[in-house]
């Protein structure tokens, strides 16, 4: 089944043949992270911790459970989540006194200490993350990465005096995404979420989505100000300057396992994955071609250079498999390695490696002189190829439209009064999701899609994953 005819049974295959993830664990939603899948997910996880230490936050770690008493105490948050928890009532034989709650996030178990950990405004800013598993009784078809039940999650979570140096740290975490972005290929919109569809105890909710190939929208992240919206029921205060207590202003910032399955939808073909060199267990293999009477002189050179680029910080591999070089290209090409090095007797003898580029086919030679270097040049030059085409594919995949009369199977902009009543007739009419407005604002001047009312206001619209 190709990508572009059923992306569902295009994803799920693509999955499977990749040995990303098995999903046989006899807990629906659970899955087992395979070695090759995990190896992705923890060069991710690379990324985000190299960003958030450069940016003075300190990597904490959290237990897994939560007293329902802590819990409790935002009522919009347990109002947002109380579906979704799995509950611990018994220890052994012994039912519970207070029941625990197992992390959905991470807010009720960690504010209770930063009202221990902050005191005064030197304590401020306080920035910390953690990059544990969350637990959510997904309710609906689940999906390798997309949608489950036990989610590999990374949350920032911050403390600050005012509610401006709050929103200029929101500011820095959207510098934080855009490197981190980069380095996964992944294109994305910034979309300030509705009242009813922000996260649960949030002043507002900035949701991170990126285009799927059927059109539809995944979100892949947000981030949230809170404002004191927790600080006050978790009596997290500081004194200030002049002796008086206040409550801090606090804001979150959240990604999951999702960059992985959008990874794959993004950037997948009917071949199999295509990993950005940054987060590919395997940047770069080598097929050594092989004939009667060169086989030894063409695996020593294939293995010097594996060595070499090994040495250099380049994760190569020699695949010494007897089995023919097209069930090579074949294996390597679902699982995405970026770039594929050939070595033939005709190679030594011309002192170059041809190479093939995962990302467009393209083929060439590297002089074996300049292996590394080249290799080097060819991995960002792929890196950049594929982060702008998905750019491309993202913005492409918007449509602005005036009615509400045979609306396309993509991301929809049009102008809305930004009444919750017209915005939720809108999606109980057309089953789709009001993605919310752009956080960086867009010049409009139009009606609303509703009721028709002049309005300035843009909004967005989709059909989510």
């Amino acid at each position: 089944m190709g990508k572009d005819d059923n992306f569902s049974e295009w994803y799920n295959d693509i999955v499977e043949k990749a040995n990303l993830s098995d999903k046989r664990y006899p807990i629906k939603g659970m899955n087992v992270w395979t070695p090759y899948g995990w190896k992705i997910m923890r060069y991710v996880d690379d990324l985000i911790r190299k960003e958030l230490d450069a940016t003075g936050h300190d990597e904490v770690c959290f237990p897994l459970m939560i007293p329902e008493t802590e819990f409790k105490k935002e009522k919009e948050h347990i109002k947002g989540f109380d579906s979704e928890v799995y509950w611990v009532t018994h220890a052994g034989l012994n039912e519970l006194d207070v029941r625990l709650v197992i992390r959905p996030t991470s807010e009720t178990a960690m504010y209770p200490m930063f009202s221990l950990w902050v005191r005064s405004h030197t304590d401020l800013p306080l920035k910390i993350y953690q990059l544990v598993n969350t637990f959510r009784y997904e309710t609906k078809q689940t999906r390798s990465f997309i949608r489950v039940r036990e989610i590999h999650f990374f949350e920032s979570h911050t403390c600050h005096a005012t509610e401006k140096d709050a929103q200029e740290q929101v500011e820095e975490d959207l510098v934080i995404l855009e490197k981190i972005m980069e380095r996964l290929c992944i294109p994305y919109s910034l979309m300030v979420r509705t009242e009813w569809d922000k996260f649960p105890g949030a002043y507002y909710t900035v949701g991170l989505d990126t285009a799927m190939p059927n059109g539809r929208m995944l979100q892949i992240g947000s981030i949230h100000h809170y404002r004191t919206n927790f600080s006050i029921p978790y009596n997290i205060t500081y004194e200030d300057t002049d002796g008086e207590h206040k409550n801090v202003h606090q804001t979150t910032y959240g990604m999951s396992e999702r960059l992985v399955g959008a990874m794959i939808g993004v950037h997948g073909d009917d071949k199999g994955l295509i990993l950005p060199p940054p987060v590919a267990p395997v940047q770069v293999v080598i097929i050594p071609i092989l004939s009667k009477g060169n086989a030894d002189a063409v695996i020593k050179k294939a293995a010097a250079i594996e060595r070499t680029l090994k040495d250099s910080g380049i994760r190569a591999k020699l695949d010494l498999r007897d089995e023919r070089p097209g069930s090579k290209f074949f294996d390597w090409e679902i699982k995405g390695v970026p770039l594929r090095l050939e070595i033939g007797m005709r190679d030594i003898d011309n002192n170059v490696v041809t190479f093939a580029r995962r990302d467009s086919g393209e083929k060439g030679t590297i002089s074996s002189d300049d292996i590394v270097p080249g290799v080097e040049m060819i991995l960002e030059l792929i890196r950049k190829n594929m982060y702008d085409k998905a750019w491309k594919i993202q913005k492409e995949n918007v449509v602005s439209v005036d009615s509400v009369k045979d609306l396309p199977e993509r991301t929809l902009r049009f102008g809305w009064c930004g009444s919750e009543e017209c915005g939720h007739r809108f999606e109980d009419e057309n089953d789709l999701k009001l993605l919310g407005t752009p956080y960086i604002k867009e010049g409009f001047e139009g009606k609303c899609i509703v009721c028709g009312r002049h309005t300035d206001k843009v909004a967005y619209a989709s059909r989510s994953m």
